[in-house]
């Protein structure tokens, strides 16, 4: 019957691609604010830094100003912007959609859609959980359910589609597909975490990787071009790095830190490291500093510094054998930052134990702790951080490791629990996502 399905499903995408070439004319999109794109999942460098300067450091009491909002579906990710364009990935009913807005107006330029019968193990919304990713006129999506899409940026086109689970087995994870997709060169690279066939074990640690952690695929045509990895999925996204002379894909798997070469699949090294117990996820991104990268998770181990040289792996200091209450860090779905030496981020894997932190990147000694913040996604501008609670609650803070410096706090009327998006900023306009809404503020004043 699954089969039936998926068959049904895959007919109804091609039959919607079919509809959308008699779409209107694309509409045009001037840009008329300065500052950079934000192409892709953590922003143009995967870290969640934005090099724009200028913002609003004494927020007014009723906060920003709001430049537009728009109702969203169910999910989970944030958007991103390139060109004027701005995308975002969410579901309506049994339809995922993605949508491209006017960046500065919130005005919809199109929409795509494709049906789904992706259902959620745990009861968590059953929409996407990855922001799209664009490269030149092309927008690459990926659902919850394996479904990739390659998207035409300026009418919404449907250029090509490849149903991942169809073309390599694996059983659903615990919230679905939740990795964005990754362009290098002529590929587009995505994680699959393939498995044996067969039924879903009941404990999910007998599940056996097939070696199709992720695919490389030709981002023109969507022909699989290589398989690599001997790993299962994570919630954490591939990303590219140069550690030293050689550059290597990075991808925080299920069970650990693969490194690979982008173009060919071939694995360069493997660095378990993992909760044991059934339920852990790794959701967090890589943080890169040189040839040095740091994990985190929450559900056991905490984090771990190690260095790369000539594809060897060594541990520089991790938390693995530390008291829970002693470990440095331990992020949950946000990705920490490093800023001159030191790394921010919010620790702990439930709301009320969590708490913002800074540390010394080197050892991982605890420089500060605020305590009682929830669990937050951060962006590092303009040497300051944002912080966005799951709440809604927006706080500002100084890039300072000697203490806690907040300079504004701001609960976000527009926004509902839960915000698990990390906040986006481009062209000096920040954009927040809560349950069923996004909001655009400006952070930035155009300058006079």
């Amino acid at each position: 019957m699954r089969q039936i399905l998926r068959c049904v499903v895959l007919l109804l995408v091609t039959l919607t691609s079919l509809a959308c070439t008699a779409a209107a004319p694309p509409a045009e999109v001037k840009v008329t604010r300065t500052g950079v794109d934000w192409p892709r999942f953590l922003g143009p460098n995967f870290d969640n830094v934005s090099p724009e300067k200028g913002i609003l450091t004494n927020w007014p009491k009723g906060g920003l100003r709001k430049v537009w909002q728009c109702e969203l579906g169910i999910g989970y990710p944030p958007p991103v912007i390139a060109e004027g364009r701005l995308f975002h990935f969410d579901r309506f009913d049994n339809s995922c959609r993605l949508t491209a807005r006017n960046a500065e107006t919130g005005e919809l330029l199109w929409k795509y859609e494709y049906p789904t019968t992706y259902e959620d193990r745990y009861g968590y919304d059953p929409g996407p959980r990855a922001s799209p990713t664009v490269d030149g006129d092309r927008v690459y999506a990926y659902g919850p359910d394996g479904m990739l899409l390659c998207v035409a940026v300026t009418d919404g086109k449907l250029l090509w589609s490849v149903d991942t689970r169809e073309k390599i087995f694996f059983q659903q994870n615990f919230f679905g597909v939740g990795s964005a997709p990754l362009i290098d060169g002529d590929l587009v690279i995505v994680t699959v975490g393939g498995s044996e066939k067969g039924p879903r074990p009941v404990d999910f640690r007998e599940v056996k990787p097939n070696g199709t952690a992720v695919l490389g695929l030709d981002k023109k045509t969507g022909q699989i071009k290589y398989s690599s990895g001997s790993e299962l999925s994570s919630y954490s996204s591939p990303i590219l790095a140069t550690l030293g002379t050689q550059r290597f894909g990075l991808y925080y798997a299920r069970g650990g830190l693969l490194g690979f070469d982008p173009q060919t699949g071939k694995q360069a090294f493997h660095y378990p490291w993992r909760g044991r117990i059934e339920e852990s996820v790794n959701a967090a991104n890589p943080l890169v500093v040189g040839s040095r990268v740091l994990l985190s998770e929450c559900y056991g181990p905490g984090s771990s510094l190690i260095e790369i040289k000539d594809g060897k792996v060594k541990e520089l200091w991790t938390d693995a054998d530390k008291d829970p209450r002693e470990k440095s860090l331990m992020c949950h779905w946000n990705t920490p930052i490093h800023a001159e030496g030191f790394v921010y981020g919010s620790s702990a894997r439930h709301t009320p134990d969590a708490d913002l932190r800074c540390l010394d990147l080197a050892t991982g000694d605890l420089k500060w702790r605020e305590r009682r913040t929830t669990r937050c996604s951060l962006l590092q501008v303009d040497g300051h951080f944002l912080s966005l609670a799951e709440s809604g609650e927006l706080r500002l803070f100084k890039a300072n490791p000697a203490k806690y410096e907040e300079l504004s706090r701001w609960e976000v009327d527009e926004l509902k629990y839960p915000c698990w998006a990390p906040p986006v900023l481009s062209r000096g306009l920040l954009y927040l996502r809560g349950q069923g809404k996004l909001v655009c503020y400006e952070l930035i004043p155009p300058t006079k």
